[in-house]
């Protein structure tokens, strides 16, 4: 058995027991290797499980990697378990997360003066179902707090990156640069 393979199953069991996202720096240290190397090879073993096509994947969410399901699995496994019950986002909650994600970071004067609304509610709400979090204090005039996105946003829209969002139609709520049409939910846990 090669270093990297010995590696790479030490990263699948590292991915098991974790159970939320595993950050590759996080692993790195743990295994005393270079975070682009521990990189790779959690790529190498993302591929060898869709190559697989079993039942289990690894999907990564930035520099963060977590075993999951199998989408095409869904119906049998809520059908097995009792189904979460699913809270959808209001529309001025996914105004206020698709203005964070096009424009962080962002503090909270800047998405009101955008929306024409007192945000505040809305945002408390955001950071607390984990989609949005504090990133820092502006330099600006009292110093106000930055919002971003969070990885647990990533996995709830199901994408890698940031890049990966939809490029914004010209004629929508984000002044200069257009905006999403958005629909999600988010479970009640």
């Amino acid at each position: 058995m090669t270093d990297r393979a010995m590696m790479k199953s030490a990263l699948e069991s590292m991915l098991f027991v974790w159970g939320e996202p595993l950050e590759a720096k996080t692993a790195a240290k743990a295994l005393d290797a270079e975070e682009i190397l521990i990189t790779e090879c959690l790529k190498e073993l993302q591929a060898e499980y869709d190559d697989r096509a079993g039942g289990i994947r690894i999907q990564r969410f930035g520099n963060c990697f977590q075993l999951c399901t199998a989408e095409e699995n869904r119906e049998a496994i809520e059908r097995l378990c009792n189904p979460v019950r699913e809270k959808k986002l209001s529309r001025s909650a996914l105004e206020v997360l698709a203005i964070i994600a096009y424009r962080q970071p962002v503090t909270r004067g800047e998405i009101e003066s955008i929306r024409g609304v007192r945000s505040s509610y809305v945002l408390e709400g955001l950071v607390q179902k984990g989609l949005i979090e504090e990133t820092g204090r502006s330099e600006a005039v009292g110093r106000p707090i930055l919002y971003g996105t969070t990885n647990l946003f990533l996995r709830h829209f199901g994408i890698e990156n940031l890049s990966e969002l939809p490029e914004l139609e010209e004629e929508s709520f984000l002044p200069e640069a257009g905006g999403p049409e958005a629909a999600g939910s988010v479970s009640d846990q």
